[in-house]
């Protein structure tokens, strides 16, 4: 709905509607249902929003939550076979080695400012206010390099060119890891294409300590960095369990 208003054609043709959201999406998504529902359409619901509080929304009919990797094919047979259950969910956290690679014909690219690729799961770090942990764990959890290229490789072969977001919970989670192997893979392959892409992503603060990873990120092609902030008051970021952020000058 970022992209075009929800119309009674978009609905009509559909067997089941399935929504993902965001907890910033609470209010729009309800809205969604109820035009969904008087409709008489069943809804299949999943994503951080449903994960963190799917029983607020006793309109939908099935729940998909958490991390849907290992969980997908057991919902996918069940609706063939018409027998869906009010809920799949996962009980521990999936190898993303295993994730496929987005189908991009799926969304009509110009509609698009940037595109969005995943290296890693998971944060390191436990601000209480974030749903990061509760939903993708405290490891940091990797595709292989390989994955990395594949899907930087299917974007540049469907001719997108600009801006491409790694939306990692944290890019640097394993910081040791994405300097080591992941940066210089993606400098050589940046290099071998002539940077057809810029980068955005989102870290912890601690980047800031570490003058060589900047660099090799600058040298990769990352523009933009998102960095969570939210107060410089220390009894704040204590209250909150956001330690990285304290003794340091902000």
């Amino acid at each position: 709905l970022n992209c075009e208003n929800l119309q009674d054609e978009h609905i009509k043709w559909a067997d089941y509607v399935l929504i993902s959201a965001i907890v910033g999406q609470k209010k729009s998504t309800k809205k969604i249902i109820n035009i969904v529902k008087k409709m008489r359409k069943p809804i299949v619901a999943g994503g951080p929003l449903f994960t963190t509080g799917w029983e607020e929304f006793i309109e939908v009919d099935t729940f998909v939550l958490g991390e849907v990797e290992d969980i997908f094919s057991v919902f996918i047979k069940d609706l063939k076979n018409c027998t869906l259950k009010k809920i799949y969910s996962n009980e521990k956290s999936p190898d993303i080695r295993k994730t496929p690679i987005p189908d991009w014909d799926l969304i009509n690219m110009p509609n698009y400012y940037s595109m969005s690729v995943q290296l890693s799961r998971g944060c390191p770090y436990n601000c209480e206010f974030c749903d990061v942990v509760q939903l993708n764990g405290r490891i940091s959890r990797m595709k292989s390099k390989e994955q990395l290229i594949a899907e930087l490789d299917s974007l540049y072969r469907i001719s997108w060119r600009g801006k491409v977001f790694f939306v990692d919970d944290n890019f640097i989670g394993n910081k040791a890891k994405i300097k080591k192997e992941y940066l210089p893979t993606i400098i050589e392959w940046q290099k071998k294409k002539k940077y057809p892409f810029t980068f955005t992503t989102q870290v912890s603060i601690n980047l800031a300590d570490d003058d060589g990873l900047m660099k090799l990120m600058v040298d990769a092609g990352f523009t933009t960095v998102f960095v969570g902030i939210e107060t410089p008051n220390t009894d704040s970021l204590k209250e909150t369990g956001k330690h990285q952020n304290i003794n340091r000058d902000l």
